[in-house]
C-alpha cells in the first residue's frame, strides 16, 4: 500500500490538481490500505499457537542469552520434538485444499512491489529427504512473480516424493524437474539435477533475471525485496566462490572416477587436460548467476566441452562453476589470476561454517551454536544474530528436526520485514 500512497502524490503533482482533490486521492488511498491490511493480517507470523512460538524471537535475534538458553533447552526435550514434527502424510492431507493449504500456510498471494514484479527470479531445489525443511524454505521464498523448479532425488522415499509432489501441485509458478537423478554424493549427479532445472527455468519463462540455486537445507537471510536489490547491485555480473585450486583437490579433475554400487570411486586412470587449455578453480556447488550467464552453460560449445570433460569426475560441483566464471568471454566473468579469487566469505550466494574456520577473535566466523554434519554448522537459535549481520543471501544448513526455532524466528522475522516494507 505504501505504493500507492507514493503513486497518489506523484499523479497530485503530474496532473497539478488541486489541493481538496489531493486529499481526497490521499484519503481513498487510507481506506485501501486499512482494508488490505485487515484482510492479509493472516499473513503475519505472529504468535499462532506453535510450540516454537513459546520463545521470544526478538529477544533471540539481539542475542538475549536467557531466551537462546530456553531454546536451546525446548529443542532437546522429546514432547517439543513431537510437538513441532510434521509428517509427510500431513502435508498431502493439507494439500488436498489447496487453497486451504496456501492460507493455512501463509503463502504470499500477491507481489509486494513493482520493483520485484519487474525483476523475477529462478530457483532450482534440490530435495531427497526432510519435506518440512523443503516447505518452509519454499514458503520463504515464495513470491508469485518468480519461478520454482524442484528436483526430487530418484532416491527418494515414496512418502518424500507424493508430499514434494502434492505441495508443488498448488502453485502454477512451481514445478517438478521435467527429469530426475538419482543423486550420488560427490558425482556428476549433483550438477546434472541442477542442469536439468536450469534447463526448464530458461524455457519456461525470458522474465526472470537471476537464478539460484538451494538444497532443501537452505534458508534465506534477506527478503525478496532486499534480493532483487542486492542482484541489480551486481549489474549483471555474477556471485559465486571461485579460488585457484589447491594442489590437494587436483586429483579430483585429473583422475577419472565412477560411480559404482550407488558409491563413487577414484579409478586411478588418469584424465586428459580439461579441454581448450582452460584453467581449472574450486569453488562450491551454490551459485547466483544472471540469465545471460545460464545461456552461456546450456548453449555455448565452450562450456558443453567442459561440461562432458567434468562428468567423471570427483565432485565436479565444486570445480565446475568456479571454472566457468574465469573463462574470458563468460558473461560476468572475472579474470583468471589469482588476486581476482573470490572466498564464500566474499560472495552473497551461500552462508556456510565450516568446523575448522570457526572460534574467537581472529576466526573467520564465531562458533557453531547448533552442531556439526560433515564438518558443517547446522544453525541454532543462537548464530541468528551474527548471521542476520551478513550480506549473504542465504544460508546453510538448518535443520527442523534439530532446532525448528532458528527456522521459526528467520522466517518470522523475514516476513515482518517484508510486510513492514510493503505498507
Amino acid at each position: 500500500m505504501g505504493v500507492i500512497k507514493i503513486r497518489q502524490r506523484q499523479f497530485c503533482r503530474w496532473m497539478s490538481v488541486g489541493v481538496l482533490t489531493c486529499l481526497l486521492l490521499l484519503m481513498l488511498s487510507v481506506v485501501i490500505y486499512r482494508k488490505t491490511q485487515k484482510d492479509y493480517s493472516w499473513l503475519v507470523f505472529g504468535d499462532d499457537g506453535t510450540p516454537e512460538d513459546s520463545c521470544n524471537c526478538d529477544n533471540i535475534i539481539v542475542g538475549d542469552i536467557e531466551e537462546i538458553k530456553h531454546a536451546k533447552l525446548l529443542t532437546i526435550t522429546k514432547v517439543f520434538k513431537n510437538q513441532t514434527k510434521m509428517t509427510d502424510e500431513h502435508y498431502i492431507e493439507l494439500t488436498q485444499d489447496c487453497e486451504r493449504f496456501r492460507v493455512t500456510r501463509k503463502y504470499m498471494p500477491f507481489t509486494l512491489s513493482a520493483e520485484e514484479e519487474a525483476f523475477p527470479l529462478a530457483y532450482s531445489i534440490v530435495v531427497h529427504h526432510k519435506v518440512q525443511n523443503f516447505e518452509r524454505l519454499l514458503r520463504s521464498i515464495y513470491a508469485p512473480q518468480n519461478f520454482y523448479c524442484i528436483h526430487v532425488d530418484k532416491k527418494a522415499s515414496e512418502s518424500t516424493r507424493a508430499a514434494i509432489n502434492a505441495t508443488v501441485s498448488c502453485f502454477d509458478n512451481v514445478f517438478i524437474a521435467s527429469q530426475l537423478e538419482e543423486v550420488v554424493y560427490a558425482s556428476w549427479s549433483r550438477v546434472q539435477a541442477d542442469i536439468n532445472c536450469m534447463k526448464d527455468l530458461y524455457q519456461i519463462s525470458d522474465r526472470w533475471k537471476y537464478f539460484i540455486n538451494l538444497c532443501g537445507q537452505d534458508f534465506p537471510m534477506k527478503t525478496n525485496l532486499e534480493m532483487v536489490r542486492a542482484l541489480k547491485g551486481l549489474h549483471g555480473g555474477n556471485s559465486l566462490e571461485t579460488e585457484t585450486m589447491p594442489s590437494n583437490k587436483e586429483y579430483r579433475w585429473k583422475k577419472r572416477h565412477i560411480v559404482k554400487n550407488g558409491d563413487i570411486h577414484n579409478t586411478n586412470e588418469a584424465k586428459k587436460p580439461p579441454p581448450s587449455g582452460i584453467k581449472m578453480f574450486s569453488g562450491g556447488a551454490y551459485i547466483v548467476v544472471s540469465r545471460v550467464f545460464i545461456r552461456f552453460v546450456l548453449e555455448d560449445p565452450k562450456a558443453q566441452e567442459l561440461i562432458l570433460w567434468s562428468k567423471d569426475t570427483y565432485s565436479p560441483d565444486e570445480f565446475l562453476w568456479a571454472t566457468m566464471q574465469r573463462i574470458p568471454g563468460v558473461p560476468g566473468y572475472i579474470r583468471a589470476h589469482h588476486k581476482f579469487d573470490r572466498t564464500d566469505m566474499n560472495t552473497i550466494s551461500r552462508l556456510i561454517k565450516w568446523v575448522y574456520h570457526e572460534g574467537d577473535f581472529d576466526a573467520v566466523y564465531p562458533p557453531c551454536q547448533g552442531t556439526h554434519v560433515r564438518s558443517i554448522c547446522v544453525y541454532g537459535a543462537g548464530d541468528l544474530q551474527w548471521m542476520l549481520q551478513q550480506d549473504h543471501l542465504f544460508a546453510n544448513k538448518f535443520d527442523t528436526d534439530f532446532d525448528p526455532i532458528a527456522i521459526r524466528c528467520l522466517e518470522k522475522h523475514l516476513r515482518n520485514k517484508a510486510l513492514q516494507a510493503w505498507v
